[in-house]
């Protein structure tokens, strides 16, 4: 944690001294990000709530995407510049042709996080990885973050999970779903797992995400290949606003800053807002993060082409 903060502090101070006034001054095309219902894009709502974009001279407008797995093709036909998939989504994008590059990171996995798992119904009886067996459960985004890491937590305690019947649902769908039984659990994150459980919908029946290696990314901003080849400038100014954010975040004065800027653009409720956890910041996506993700995604068959990482990140 020390040297991620260190880490962060120093990105921070170069990135302060490189926003020099000659660069805020510069034209930069209009930003449209797509993000969804989850705090790891943190450091993107603190980065427009405390003027770290335009203080780069950059016009940055955040637009709430209800799937994670259509912000690839959002960027593809222009809707978006530059969006927040989470590494699985991107990959499978990338696999399947779409010309995408990373130009910064979201958030990180952390083994102290537990604000997601799986939630099942109340009365299911599911309390185990092989209770899921022949269940119906609804993941936000299939191919998505917490289906792939769900699907890796059930192999990985013996389960077959191609025996699960997995369908897609967002996020503010899952209580509901819960409720009129036309799903027997959900793999959710709060506020949104919160909310099932305290309303007695639902309870959590793992918090499976502590099984996860550390410091890896949740989420990934991408953006065209074109695009970062035409304004590379910007995309530069874009990590590093993020990098400042990171360091921001990492804080503990700035806590009640941070959770106000989440539940601007996710609509948490305070009481909502000030239990959910964060997760840590890690605005600059790295050649082994990404390798993780396709070792992962190659043991469930998610990808048909040897993908080279390094490729992929926008320098």
């Amino acid at each position: 944690m020390m040297k991620r903060r260190t880490l962060l502090s120093a990105l921070a101070a170069a990135s302060a001294a490189a926003a020099l006034p000659s660069r805020a001054q510069q034209s930069h095309p209009k930003i449209v990000f797509g993000y969804t219902a989850v705090t790891d894009f943190a450091s993107v709502f603190v980065a427009a709530e405390e003027g770290y974009f335009k203080k780069r001279g950059l016009d940055v407008e955040l637009k709430f995407i209800p799937l994670n797995s259509t912000i690839p093709a959002a960027l593809q036909s222009d809707s978006l510049q530059i969006g927040g998939p989470t590494p699985s989504v991107f990959l499978q994008a990338v696999d399947g042709g779409l010309d995408l590059v990373l130009v910064a990171g979201g958030g990180l996995t952390s083994k102290t996080i537990t604000g997601f798992g799986l939630v099942a119904r109340a009365g299911s009886g599911i309390k185990s990885a092989q209770d899921c067996v022949g269940k119906k459960i609804g993941v936000p985004g299939l191919g998505a973050f917490l289906h792939v890491t769900f699907r890796a937590w059930l192999k990985d305690t013996g389960v077959d999970w191609r025996k699960v019947n997995f369908v897609e649902a967002s996020f503010p769908q899952h209580a509901d779903l819960l409720r009129g039984g036309s799903v027997d659990a959900v793999v959710s994150a709060d506020p949104f797992m919160s909310r099932i459980t305290e309303s007695g919908a639902g309870y959590v029946a793992s918090y499976y995400s502590t099984f996860l290696p550390e410091n890896n990314q949740t989420i990934v901003h991408a953006a065209k290949r074109e695009w970062v080849a035409k304004n590379p400038a910007t995309a530069r100014a874009f990590r590093e606003a993020l990098v400042e954010s990171g360091g921001f975040m990492q804080q503990a004065k700035n806590d009640e800053k941070v959770r106000a800027a989440i539940g601007k653009f996710i609509k948490l409720p305070p009481e909502v807002l000030a239990k959910v956890q964060v997760s840590p910041p890690g605005p600059v996506v790295t050649d082994t993060q990404l390798g993780y993700w396709t070792r992962l995604m190659k043991e469930q068959d998610m990808l048909k082409t040897n993908i080279d990482v390094a490729k992929l990140i926008a320098r």
